[in-house]
């Protein structure tokens, strides 16, 4: 038995291999200087749709765990399987607890997002409107 070559097997299929990292993408034009960056209407449109992709799997994530400390009981009536259970539907409940904040994060950065492409388009509709 090959406990690191199954390792590195498993790590292979799941995040691919590492040695050739992949380029992410990255939306928004601009260059340096003052700490800002520029995007499109349609970029921030992407990156809000990317961020309402992540969303829905926190959230999917969140129903999962409801489910499992709503369905986690003991396989018997003695001390250590209650000990045991206890002990799940606490780490459970902290996993709950993060799965939250993480929620109220993306939520409130969509929100941020959603602010800054209405103030992009009527940025733009008023340059439009200064040119014609």
């Amino acid at each position: 038995m090959d406990i690191i070559g199954d390792a590195a097997s498993a790590i292979k299929a799941v995040w691919g291999d590492l040695t050739t990292p992949k380029e992410p993408t990255v939306y928004g034009g601009g260059g340096g200087g003052g700490g800002g960056f520029e995007m499109s209407p349609e970029e921030l449109k992407t990156v809000i749709g990317l961020w309402e992709d992540e969303l829905k799997k926190v959230v999917d994530d969140g129903d999962k765990i409801d489910m499992i400390v709503g369905d986690l009981m003991p396989p018997g009536q003695d001390e250590a399987s209650s000990s045991y259970v206890d002990s799940g539907i606490e780490s459970l409940l902290g996993l709950q607890k993060q799965n939250e904040s993480m929620r109220a994060y993306i939520e409130g950065y969509i929100a941020k997002l959603e602010v800054a492409r209405s103030k992009t388009m009527a940025t733009d509709q008023a340059n439009t409107m200064r040119t014609t």
